[in-house]
């Protein structure tokens, strides 16, 4: 799918970019090209230490911010595929700093638009999140925003063989800002903050994410959202997996969080789709004909009124599946 193929990963040093780089370049070795697109040169630099040139002459590292439109556009001649995963993630930082939030994730998301349709790319995939479903903070109302950015560029392609889709998910265990190792390097002094004892999240891994933005370069046709069915779990059953032994202090929920989240609402059910593996959330106008989508992909129809939320999810984890995935994907050392 990839082999021979020039990519571009927006955020390219951050958690997601370098798990898909990883991944990537063991599943399909002919990339053409890899280019690393981010603003943090220090990050770039360590990454360089990981893949030098005389061993992986096909990647190529790019300083660069989403919000530079010039510098993205330059960055983006000659790719074929891009996967956009440069965003501000913080919650309360975002809410703090509205505009720098607008500024990556809204405009960024704008500026990546614009460079695809000039520079002759084939697919764009972009990473949304959880938050951007019903939002009440900033981060996920910027990310809403994009969302429909790149849903709705499809309809400015014109003739171009180029196709638009994003995916949602949820919380990526281990990722930077996720509970995991803030608990981790917590529990030595015997509390753990919680935000909320009624608290839950939407749980996957890194590897999942990046499974999921390939199945989405493979079979995208434009317009799609992409959500993961996976598991959800509790806040408490985190802190028990990691720090049985520790008293566990509750702070209440900071400014944007929610108490539970959700990926699909109850008005996205009136266009999506079952998949199998992953639900899809269609355009309301595809560029397609909906009934050869729905026969490719064995879609099912959702009932009016389904909503995907982390409250009342059907798949939860255990305090000892918790304490597997944490041992596999974080820390191998972890032990409680």
């Amino acid at each position: 799918m990839l082999n021979g193929k020039r990519v571009l990963i927006t955020g390219g040093t951050g958690s997601f970019g370098k798990k898909f780089v990883e991944i990537a370049l063991k599943k399909y070795p002919d990339i053409s090209r890899l280019v690393i697109y981010s603003r943090d040169e220090l990050k770039q630099y360590e990454m360089a230490q990981l893949y030098p040139e005389a061993k992986f002459p096909q990647i190529r590292f790019f300083i660069g911010d989403v919000r530079d439109r010039d510098r993205l556009k330059r960055a983006c001649e000659g790719i074929d595929v891009i996967v956009h995963a440069a965003a501000l993630k913080h919650v309360p930082i975002a809410e703090y700093n509205p505009i720098e939030c607008i500024s990556t994730n809204v405009l960024g998301a704008e500026n990546l638009v614009h460079a695809a349709l000039d520079c002759g790319v084939q697919q764009v995939v972009a990473l949304s999140t959880d938050k951007a479903a019903a939002p009440i903070n900033l981060y996920g109302a910027t990310k809403l925003c994009s969302d429909k950015l790149l849903i709705a560029a499809n309809n400015m392609k014109g003739k171009r063989d180029l196709r638009f889709s994003v995916v949602r998910y949820g919380n990526v265990l281990g990722s930077r800002g996720s509970v995991v190792p803030f608990f981790l390097k917590r529990r030595a002094s015997g509390i753990l903050p919680i935000t909320h004892e009624e608290m839950t999240r939407f749980n996957i891994t890194l590897e999942e994410g990046v499974e999921m933005v390939l199945y989405a370069i493979k079979n995208a046709w434009g317009g799609e959202l992409f959500v993961p069915k996976i598991p959800s779990y509790k806040i408490n059953d985190v802190a028990e997996a990691i720090a049985p032994n520790c008293k566990m202090d509750i702070v209440g929920i900071r400014p944007g969080e929610k108490l539970h989240e959700e990926m699909i609402t109850e008005t996205d059910s009136l266009s999506t789709f079952d998949c199998g593996k992953y639900y899809v959330i269609v355009p309301a106008v595809p560029v397609w004909d909906l009934e050869q989508w729905t026969q490719k992909f064995n879609a099912k129809k959702v009932p009016q009124g389904f909503k995907y939320h982390s409250g009342t999810n059907n798949e939860w984890l255990t305090v000892d599946e918790l304490r597997s995935l944490i041992k596999k994907h974080v820390d191998p050392n972890f032990s409680v």
